[in-house]
């Protein structure tokens, strides 16, 4: 739900109101009482992105996360286990092949 500004073209009052974006425009003011309140047109808040599926790294490949992983060195390229998997796009590892 969004937040709108509001201000009294009555008394000068203003502030700020929570509300659902179906709600109806408020009329009256809080303060004088007077039906001259008018709500302002702002520039809108930031958008906000809750859960997962947002980030860049929640939809990466299995092979793209043990290659990262064998690149930095965490050891967990391979679930945990302590096996070494090849990840088969890695470039910075220090393990050589003959």
């Amino acid at each position: 739900m969004p937040t709108y500004d509001y201000v009294c073209d009555g008394c000068g009052h203003a502030f700020e109101l929570f509300q659902s974006m179906t709600d109806n425009a408020k009329k009256t003011c809080p303060k004088c009482k007077k039906p001259k309140l008018r709500r302002l047109i702002g520039a809108g808040g930031a958008i906000m992105f809750k859960g997962s599926g947002f980030y860049k790294t929640d939809y990466r490949s299995e092979s793209y996360k043990k290659g990262a992983a064998a690149d930095s060195g965490t050891g967990k390229a391979d679930g945990g286990s302590g096996k070494k998997s090849d990840a088969g796009g890695s470039t910075g590892g220090s393990a050589a092949k003959d």
